[in-house]
């Protein structure tokens, strides 16, 4: 009887040990593929995050297009008549956007912006001067000061701007106290550009004025009837002239020596 006994026990005691034992539930089971999804996501989002975003990609190939147009636009402008130019954005006025988008991405590894010493430039003096800004861009100048200031390029994506040839402006002669040319003496015909500001800009003598700058380019400006009265070449990447229309033209009516301007080139890419 202890033999049975004891043998029932042990039954007894393998089937309470039996139940026991875990049971895997169907709860358990979705939280193991839960789980294993879980791992595979992980896997999955760090080889993923290895490769560029999408977006960074499109961004990245959106500068390299818009860097590759501006640089061929720039070519154009300095490789043609300012009449030629008018007409090349006229037949399409998109080009325009297309070279101003890539124009300001190029400003952004300036170390320092030329419009802006304009600007401040300005400022310094009185607000009661009339300004002509030739190739305005974006009008960044007349939005800057307190100034009248007519504005003139190209294309005019802006009421305040004008679209013409620089040479050739609705501006009455002897109207105007200023003239600015910032980063667009550009095209092959870029001496009538400053026959149009001679025209257009008042007399202004000052006697404390130095001579002509012996340069070419002051040298030409000059005997047209300009006194150079500022040269800042303080910057590596620009130089800053200012000119003022003489009081009286030049009596000497010998050919001016224009020199040629070297134009910006890029490789081909």
């Amino acid at each position: 009887m202890k033999e049975v006994t004891t043998s029932r026990n042990r039954k007894r005691k393998r089937q309470r040990n039996s139940k026991e034992e875990p049971c895997e539930s169907p709860k358990n089971k979705n939280n193991d593929k839960k789980m294993q999804r879980d791992t595979k996501n992980d896997g999955g989002s760090s080889a993923l995050s290895k490769r560029p975003k999408p977006s960074n990609f499109l961004d990245t190939l959106r500068e390299k297009l818009s860097g590759g147009n501006f640089r061929r636009l720039n070519e154009k402008l300095y490789t043609c008549s300012g009449k030629e130019a008018l007409d090349y954005f006229n037949e399409d006025p998109t080009l325009f956007d297309m070279y101003h988008t890539g124009y300001q991405q190029q400003m952004t590894n300036w170390p320092e912006l030329p419009v802006n010493s304009i600007i401040n430039w300005l400022s310094s003096k009185s607000s009661s001067l009339v300004v002509a800004d030739f190739g305005c861009g974006d009008a960044r100048i007349a939005k800057s000061v307190k100034n009248k200031v007519f504005s003139f390029d190209l294309v005019s994506k802006d009421p305040s701007v004008i679209a013409c040839d620089m040479s050739n402006t609705p501006l009455e002669s002897s109207s105007v106290d200023v003239a600015v040319f910032c980063l667009s003496l550009m095209g092959t015909n870029y001496s009538s550009f400053i026959k149009e500001a001679h025209r257009v800009l008042r007399p202004r003598f000052d006697p404390n004025n130095g001579g002509a700058d012996p340069k070419d380019f002051v040298k030409a400006v000059s005997d047209l009837g300009f006194t150079s009265s500022l040269k800042d070449f303080s910057n590596k990447m620009f130089i800053l002239l200012h000119f003022k229309k003489k009081e009286k033209p030049n009596s000497n009516k010998k050919k001016i020596e224009w020199p040629e301007l070297k134009a910006c080139l890029y490789k081909r890419r």
